[in-house]
């Protein structure tokens, strides 16, 4: 009876954690971010500097967030997307950019992450809350191995490396 009673109260426990945690996202993330995104193309000495909004709202519905981003750059770039909630269970959400295409987040360590191709790139990207800044990070790599290493075999198995063309980071302040 005692091991039931245990089960039971650590089933509870992770259910009230996984909610609370959940009710903070995207919930205390709401706002207008704003700052400046370094973006570092592979081979260049200097980042390439824009101007760069989040904003984070309320949408139609409980689970959906209106999620813009603006680039500030000659023809102001404004991405209207909507972030909405997939599955609560694996914290699993999409950010839909209103064409066809649907890219799949996750929260998890309090960062919504992402991995997703298009053409021959393979975009990784990240957005992390810590106390008064919103941490923006994408990194651009190849979709084909450059090399691959290793002897394929249990002891030394077959390593793919893949070709970093760029980085992206910002760190955005709510205004």
């Amino acid at each position: 009876m005692l091991r039931f009673l245990l089960l039971l109260f650590i089933i509870c426990l992770t259910h009230t954690l996984a909610v609370a945690q959940s009710a903070t996202f995207p919930q205390s993330w709401q706002g207008k971010w704003k700052g400046t995104l370094n973006w570092f193309k592979a081979g260049a000495d200097t980042a390439q500097q824009i101007n760069m909004e989040l904003h984070i709202l309320p949408g139609d519905s409980i689970n959906t967030w209106n999620w813009k981003i603006i680039y500030q750059t000659a023809q102001p770039d404004q991405r209207p997307y909507t972030l909405k909630l997939k599955d609560a269970a694996k914290k699993h959400w999409i950010i839909d950019e209103h064409n066809g295409i649907v890219l799949d987040q996750f929260f998890v360590a309090n960062k919504l992450c992402g991995s997703f191709s298009v053409g021959s790139s393979i975009i990784n990207n990240c957005y992390q809350l810590t106390d008064d800044k919103l941490t923006v990070e994408f990194y651009t790599t190849s979709v084909k191995a450059m090399n691959t290493t290793g002897l394929g075999t249990e002891e030394s198995p077959s390593v793919h490396n893949y070709a970093i063309y760029g980085y992206q980071h910002a760190v955005l302040y709510k205004q």
